[in-house]
């Protein structure tokens, strides 16, 4: 038996997995998330703010004793587009490192390419996803990027593009009224197609047959979907969204305050404020894939980067065939 830790550390949130690997077998022991929005400005000043570095030290602090309690052997952190942004990122790695070198040997946090993103993500989201019928296109909304990776039911990667657009990056540079009027819709809208315009030359999509999406903005709007009264990962993981539906609900974000978003109780509060800008990549994504594909409806993960962390720290360590 052993446990493994992944911590991944996005534009908006910072979350925990712990899993035990026994006899080729792995289970999780722990999940968690905590909204610290350590790309809060960075888009602008081009450097971490310091209440968000402190705000990710201290989940960080406790993210380590939890893996101290549940007796963790290796972690592995990594940390995607805000921290390859910022100019003040040795601050970061060396919090990170002296917090995880408390667990175990640790080179701290490692700013891993997009296309490694990608992989990590499709690893994790189509782990128990294995009967649908592939190529598989995964597609990981984030704070400050969005990676979207086509690969074979076997694995082998088709295609994978880390595009610079997520729900803090649009919200930050390009909506920020509360709600967002209608040319800022607008212009964030032709923004998401000149970064879709370039996904669509990279990656495959045409070739996909089953579409999968992770992350927050995608889990929440299955949520509100559902019309679930709390945040409920059961009734998430493997539910589908029909894109005619997922307008409607886009639609609805668009024309709400962040407090009127706020006041819904599956909607986190850190995410209340930057979902509006997810759901204009959101619709972005949907007239994409039907203008490539046949397919009018995704379905939704809650397995993601983190879980394609834990089986590659599980495979290196041989722990896996």
């Amino acid at each position: 038996m052993t446990r493994l830790a992944a911590v991944d550390c996005g534009t908006n949130s910072l979350r925990l997995l712990i899993s035990e690997v026994r006899d080729g077998h792995v289970r999780d022991i722990y999940r968690g998330m905590e909204i610290v929005r350590l790309g809060q400005g960075v888009d602008a000043t081009g450097e971490f703010d310091p209440e968000a570095l402190e705000r990710t030290r201290a989940v960080l602090e406790r993210y380590v004793g939890i893996m101290k309690i549940e007796r963790v052997e290796a972690v592995r952190m990594v940390a995607t587009s805000a921290t390859r942004d910022a100019g003040n990122r040795e601050e970061f790695f060396a919090m990170t490192s002296r917090l995880l070198n408390q667990v175990a040997p640790s080179r701290g946090a490692e700013v891993i390419s997009g296309e490694e993103e990608a992989q990590l993500s499709f690893a994790g989201a189509v782990s128990d996803l294995k009967e649908l019928p592939g190529p598989y296109c995964v597609i990981d909304l984030g704070g400050g990027s969005t990676e979207f990776v086509v690969g074979t039911r076997d694995g082998e990667i088709l295609g994978a593009h880390s595009s610079q657009m997520g729900c803090v990056r649009l919200t930050e540079r390009i909506m920020r009224s509360d709600p967002p009027t209608s040319t800022e819709i607008e212009i964030a809208g032709d923004y998401v197609r000149e970064r879709l315009s370039e996904v669509r030359a990279i990656v495959p999509i045409s070739s996909a047959t089953t579409f999968v999406g992770c992350a927050g903005t995608f889990t929440t709007l299955s949520a509100l979907a559902q019309g679930l009264e709390a945040y409920e990962a059961t009734a998430i993981h493997g539910s589908t969204l029909r894109f005619d539906a997922l307008r409607v609900l886009c639609d609805d974000l668009l024309a709400k305050t962040s407090t009127q978003r706020a006041a819904h109780p599956v909607i986190h509060e850190g995410r209340a404020d930057v979902i509006s800008g997810g759901a204009v990549v959101v619709d972005g994504i949907t007239t994409m894939i039907e203008e490539e594909t046949d397919v009018h409806e995704i379905m939704i993960s809650e397995k993601d980067i983190l879980d394609g962390i834990i089986e590659q720290l599980a495979r290196q360590r041989g722990e896996l065939d």
